[in-house]
């Protein structure tokens, strides 16, 4: 038989297979006596999906707000092709790896493509207490992964090669994320044999995602011109602090699918005190960094603002559930002192554009943390996971294992990562040219401006009005 034809056959029959109705799965489109539950939460976890996946635009307007002109489209493209991939590779083997198997694995081994999986209660145990649809559950998990991946590249920005993206989405969708986050809050060792508490995924969302992105930066380097001949840092504004702004907003709605879906359910009303906790934390939050940010620079910094929020919510993602709403406002505010303190001791050393080691690496740690000293007993319990903190039990025991988890996957995550980026590096390549970069990734990269009345001559722009000039009809000097 020719290779053209085995090739066909091959590809044939894995269609023919993925299109055959899955066997024992969780359909229900053809089920009788379905409980309304099920649509019902189904619906719930939905929804609450879609306002993580708005938190893209968010992440977008953000990176778009703190890069300068030049380099503006070029995020809009990283965006779309990140997720495009991650969707793909979590529906293949990122959710299986994750969630499916016994508790307390170190990696899944049942539901890849979403098939095969038996009865969804024993093969993803860690969510078998909520009936919504394992579709919807799949959703729900896979929009998780698209954040934490969207984390990594905040460092990164104005230099960094796009098939950079495109390489290590697939090993970090496929790999990275599914183990760390499955050992967390999938069911895994972490979660199920030491108790580990993170509710939405400040460990295992922001920490993993911000920790990829430590790797990253450490052999990217710094952006040209960052640092002076005596290695002082300068400021490289970026071009647009009201886009910076709405995107801010557009993640804190996003949040209040993030923290109150991780309840996966609607029925027992528990979503609306999870949303009262992360919202009173992202208030408390942006004070304290205003707070910081002014006794140190006596300025209103927007950008310290907008931070803040993000990383009190980042901190209150993984008590979310186990505290109570005045916890939030303590854990809120210590996230948005730590924000400044933070993003000013780093910019000395490393070129974090966006602040993304603070807000989701610092921040995603004092949350993890704070489980250990905050967690009410009673919510521990109607959880099912660890026990209650240090200022109800007195007991040291919830912040070790919090402790130990936060340093277990801030290693493997920084090792297998950082390994990942120095092959990609050596083969590839991590970094534009100098020229390329000076003329702006939007260029150098996709052959077009993201604004291109700015950069293109007026003469070239055929179908713009050129801007118009001082001394010209009808313009005032």
């Amino acid at each position: 038989m020719k290779r053209s034809a085995l090739i066909t056959t091959a590809i044939t029959s894995a269609v023919t297979l993925l299109a055959a109705p899955a066997v024992a799965s969780a359909d229900v489109f053809n089920a009788v006596g379905v409980p309304d539950t099920v649509g019902i939460n189904s619906m719930w976890v939905f929804v609450a999906a879609c306002l993580v996946l708005f938190m893209q635009a968010g992440f977008a307007l953000l990176e778009i707000g703190f890069s300068r002109g030049k380099n503006a489209g070029t995020i809009v493209a990283k965006i779309l092709t990140n997720f495009s991939i991650a969707a793909i590779i979590y529906w293949a083997v990122g959710f299986a790896l994750a969630f499916g198997g016994a508790s307390g694995k170190i990696i899944g081994t049942e539901g890849f493509f979403l098939r095969d999986y038996g009865d969804p209660t024993t093969a993803f145990p860690v969510m078998g207490f909520s009936d919504a649809t394992i579709e919807s559950k799949w959703f729900f998990q896979f929009v998780f992964c698209a954040v934490s991946l969207a984390i990594v590249w905040g460092t990164t920005l104005e230099r960094i090669k796009f098939g950079v993206y495109v390489i290590f989405a697939v090993i970090f969708a496929g790999l990275i994320y599914p183990i760390a986050s499955g050992w967390v809050f999938g069911g895994g060792w972490l979660q199920a044999n030491l108790g580990m508490q993170d509710f939405a995924g400040s460990t295992a969302v922001h920490l993993v995602g911000a920790t990829a992105g430590l790797a990253v930066l450490l052999l990217l380097g710094a952006r040209k011109g960052k640092y002076d001949a005596q290695g002082r840092p300068r400021a490289i504004p970026g071009h647009n602090m009201p886009l910076f702004g709405l995107g801010v907003i557009i993640l804190l709605l996003g949040w209040f699918g993030f923290n109150p879906g991780s309840t996966l359910g609607a029925m027992d009303g528990r979503f609306t005190e999870v949303a009262i906790v992360t919202l009173l934390a992202a208030g408390a939050g942006t004070i304290g960094a205003l707070l910081v940010s002014w006794l140190k620079t006596r300025t209103i910094d927007i950008g310290m603002a907008g931070n803040g929020m993000i990383g009190a919510l980042v901190a209150v993602t993984a008590p979310s559930g186990y505290v109570a709403p005045w916890a939030g406002v303590v854990i809120g505010l210590i996230a948005g002192f730590i924000v400044p303190l933070g993003v000013y001791a780093i910019d000395k050393r490393l070129d974090d554009p966006v602040g993304a080691l603070t807000a989701h690496g610092l921040c995603g740690v004092w949350g993890t943390l704070s489980c250990g000293l905050f967690t009410l007993p009673v919510l521990a319990e109607y959880n099912a996971v660890g026990n209650g903190g240090l200022f109800y039990t007195g007991s040291f025991s919830q912040l070790g294992d919090q402790v130990i988890g936060v340093v277990v996957v801030f290693a493997f995550v920084f090792i297998t990562s950082y390994a990942t980026f120095w092959v990609i590096k050596k083969t590839y390549g991590l970094r534009v040219t100098e020229a390329e970069e000076d003329a702006g990734l939007d260029i150098s990269e996709h052959g077009m401006y993201g604004y291109p009345e700015q950069f293109i001559p007026a003469p070239e722009l055929v179908g713009y009005g050129a801007a118009p000039q001082l001394g010209s009809p009808g313009v005032s000097s």
